[in-house]
């Protein structure tokens, strides 16, 4: 029996560093040793992006064998799954059709546990050690089968003006999810993209802070361009350039991760 670790990163809030999150810290995880799947659950390709070309992302987009095909037509997991250039590092690539997959999921028998159900013998298998799932910015059917599959949950969120809004809502939407998925653990808040020296970084920490219950990670990824240099060149930070502050700010949320759970 596996002892596979199931991780969602999802925020309702769009721009919150997701798929760059999710990406680097699978890459950060990889350097240590642990196998890791990283799972592209959104149209934008971004995640499938960050370790593969344009046209390869395209061409698994266009494919039979997708985060799209797994969920609406039973398309086995086994099948969907890319090996990377990188070692310990495979990913699960996602298709522009899932912009239409909530309308797809609707109709589907327990809809909101495909997701689970599909992932259960890899699992099992303990062929990986992490699983990293990289979820839309909605709060719809897919997030919920996103959540509804994960042990623990990652909320990366922007320290700006507009970062903490609607997060009240994701905290409300994991309540919920607990109706489906009861060992539902939140592991934290990742503040991305900080800039130290504009108020609001304070001022979303401390709003933090005064949560009280929810754990904060230590580390905070500060703005870095060598995130977008690596981004253009479909790597994540940590593979693309390991001296970067980016990198090392990832490895340590690596670090820290792997310590929480």
């Amino acid at each position: 029996m596996g002892n596979t670790k199931i991780i969602a990163f999802a925020n309702n809030k769009g721009g919150s560093g997701k798929s760059t999150s999710c990406s680097c810290i699978a890459a950060a995880l990889s350097k240590r040793g642990k196998r890791v799947l990283a799972v592209d659950g959104d149209m934008q390709l971004n995640l499938t992006l960050s370790f593969f070309s344009e046209e390869k992302a395209f061409e698994f987009a266009k494919s039979d064998f997708n985060t799209y095909t797994l969920l609406t037509r039973n398309a086995h997991v086994k099948s969907c799954i890319r090996r990377t250039e990188f070692e310990n590092v495979d990913v699960l690539p996602s298709s522009t059709l899932m912009s239409g997959v909530e309308y797809e999921l609707f109709s589907k028998w327990q809809r909101e546990t495909i997701m689970r159900r599909a992932f259960e013998d890899l699992r099992k298998s303990g062929e990986y050690d992490y699983i990293l799932l990289d979820a839309p910015p909605t709060l719809g059917c897919l997030v919920m089968n996103v959540l509804a599959c994960a042990d623990y949950l990652i909320i990366p969120l922007e320290a700006s003006p507009w970062g903490l809004f609607g997060l009240a809502n994701m905290f409300d939407f994991v309540e919920t999810v607990k109706g489906i998925n009861p060992a539902l653990e939140v592991l934290g808040v990742l503040v991305t993209k900080v800039d130290t020296r504009k108020n609001y970084f304070k001022q979303t920490i401390e709003a933090l802070e005064n949560l009280g219950n929810v754990h904060v990670f230590k580390e905070v990824i500060r703005l870095d361009s060598a995130v977008e240099w690596a981004q253009d060149n479909s790597k994540p930070v940590v593979f693309y350039k390991p001296s970067s502050r980016a990198s090392k700010e990832f490895e340590s949320v690596a670090e820290e991760i792997m310590d929480l759970v």
